[in-house]
This record gives C-alpha cells, structure tokens and sequence, in this order.
C-alpha cells in the first residue's frame, strides 16, 4: 500500500512539474508574440498590396533585414506598383527576377536614414537630401489650391505614413539612381546625342558644365543636331569655335530643373520662359494630361527662331551637378539658323 502511495506521489509530481515547464513554454511564446513588432516599415510595406514591387525590392536587396532589425528611424521612398509598372517592372515577380545589383541600388536609393517629413521643409525647389544611395532633391511647393511635394521631379502621392521605425512615402515614379557625378559624364553616356556631346567639347563648355554648376542641358538628338547641318563628329570639329558656343550655351540653364518644376512655376497662361546661359529665353509650354483633365504632365519648348514645338525624348537624367534631357529638336535663335550661315 506505501508502495503505491509513493508511486502515485511521484506521479503527480511529474504531472505537476511538466505543467510547470509547459506553462513556462507557452508563457515565452506568448511574450515573443506578443513583443513581435509587425509595424515596422518592410511589414508595413508589404502589407499594402499597391506596394508589392517595392516590397520585393526590398527582399531582393536584403534591406527588408535592415528596416526590421534596426532600430532606425527610416524614411522609405515607395514607388506605387504603378510607378514600377511604368519603369519596365510589370509585377512583383519581375523585381524578383531582376538583375540584384539594379534592384540594390534602387532599393538603397529610396532610403534614407533619419525620419524626414517632406511637407515640414521650406517653399524651396530642389533641396538637397542624401539617401543611402546618393542625393535628392526636394521641391515643396503650392500650386493653385494644392500643395505639391516632389523628389528629382516625381511627385510623392501619399505622405507620411507611420511605421514604429520611420515614414513611408509614395511616390508616382521609380527614381533614377544617378551614375555619374559629373553632368559631362551623363551627356558622354547617352548615344543619342554623341554630336551634341562632341559639339560641347569643341566649344570649350564641357568644362563649364562640369563644374560646381548646378546645370540643366537640354540636348539635341542627333537627328535634331543633323537637321542643324551637322551631319557628323568631323563636322563639327571643323566648325568655328564661336558658332558652336552660341549653340551649345542656348541648351544649357544655369539651375537644376527638373521637367516637373516647369510644371508647378508656370502661371495661368500655362507658359513660361526660362533663360538660358546665354541670356536668351526659350519659352516652355505645358503639356495637358489627358487622363486628368485640367492637369499637365509635361512641357514643350520653343526657341526665339523655332517655327514648331520641340519635344522631350528623355527627363530627368540626375547627375551630381545638374540635370540632362534630351528633346528632338535643336533650340533656334534666329529662323534661318544652320551651319550653313
């Protein structure tokens, strides 16, 4: 009978001291449960179902550890999937199986360390911020009866959202990590405008526009450089120095401006002019956006002699010093300007 009694005491025991150990399992689980932090900015993010590109930036990059490990605070500039869509990038799956190296430096570009509330900076254009893959630039501004908040021309769409470590921003375009640090290298790069480029080295402005500027060049194609009656590099370097000049420096503004600055400075007339590096002024016209009526989307130019609107081919090409976009025609002074005369 005391042998019985002494096995069923040390039965419950058992009984009584794996209750106790499960109990303290459970409460741990519980504890990390509930100490499990789901607000953090890659959770925020990829719980939005219009941000998926980015989110899988994020993942393909290895920055989703970054956002949830560290203690921040981040800023996240969030393309909308839309935006992505824009860029090339049609789903998720197509950032997943993006080149690395481009979707690492797209992922840091859109990072900032610091919590930045965009619509707490001045009434400037173009304030300069660095994020973890270079700078940027920040427009806020009014226009009519908005506020309008930009990055390098891009509009953010949706502000200030919260995270435990940060902010989220979204953004209507995918920005452009810059390559090249010096506006000269940005033209050098583009073999659209190899005679725009040779006619700015021969004129003696590389220089010019490779220094602390900041410049935007507006650069003819080669086809608008070929209707000038500049038919080839040769050309060109047999052309006097001089008439080069007063071509290349009617292309060149002394100012960063992105398209989307035209856009918010215009007035009514939804005209405007801007003046250019040799004192003369180019008038630009906004574009509608047919998609939203009584909205524009972009800008047309028109020199002193241009007969017809020159359009862009390319925008918003971001180098360290200025700003490059490439348009299809060359800016005229006089009507019968070619190198002819």
């Amino acid at each position: 009978m005391a042998q019985q009694f002494n096995q069923y005491h040390k039965n419950t025991l058992f009984s009584l001291l794996l209750m106790a150990i499960l109990g303290t399992s459970c409460s741990k689980d519980e504890n990390k449960i509930s100490d499990y932090d789901n607000n953090k900015i890659n959770l925020v993010i990829a719980d939005n179902f219009n941000l998926s590109a980015f989110s899988a930036a994020l993942k393909r990059s290895g920055l989703d550890k970054t956002l949830q490990e560290g203690a921040g605070p981040y800023t996240a500039l969030v393309p909308s999937d839309a935006a992505f869509s824009l860029s090339g990038y049609a789903n998720a799956v197509s950032v997943l199986t993006a080149n690395p190296t481009i979707i690492s430096r797209i992922a840091q570009y859109h990072t900032l360390d610091g919590k930045y509330e965009l619509n707490k900076l001045p009434y400037l254009f173009n304030q300069e911020l660095r994020s973890r893959g270079g700078k940027l630039y920040a427009t806020h501004w009014i226009k009519g009866t908005d506020t309008v908040l930009t990055l390098n021309g891009s509009r953010i769409i949706s502000q200030n959202i919260p995270a435990s470590n940060g902010l989220i921003q979204v953004l209507n375009r995918v920005l452009s990590p810059y390559l090249h640090d010096l506006l000269g290298d940005a033209v050098s790069a583009e073999p659209s405008i190899t005679l725009f480029t040779q006619a700015l080295k021969s004129s003696g402005l590389l220089e010019t526009i490779n220094g602390a500027g900041p410049y935007t060049i507006f650069a003819p194609s080669n086809q608008a450089m070929q209707a000038m009656g500049y038919a080839s590099v040769e050309q060109i370097n047999n052309t006097d120095v001089e008439v080069l000049k007063r071509l290349v420096n009617y292309h060149i503004v002394k100012d960063r401006r992105f398209i989307y600055d035209y856009i918010l400075s215009t007035g009514s007339s939804n005209t405007s002019r801007q003046a250019m590096l040799d004192g003369n002024s180019v008038t630009m016209t906004l574009t509608p956006d047919s998609s939203v009526p009584g909205s524009f989307n972009g800008i047309t130019l028109r020199g002193i002699g241009n007969t017809t609107a020159v359009k862009l081919v390319k925008q918003d090409i971001l180098a360290g010093n200025g700003v490059l976009h490439i348009i299809d025609g060359a800016l005229r002074i006089t009507q019968q300007e070619t190198l002819s005369n």
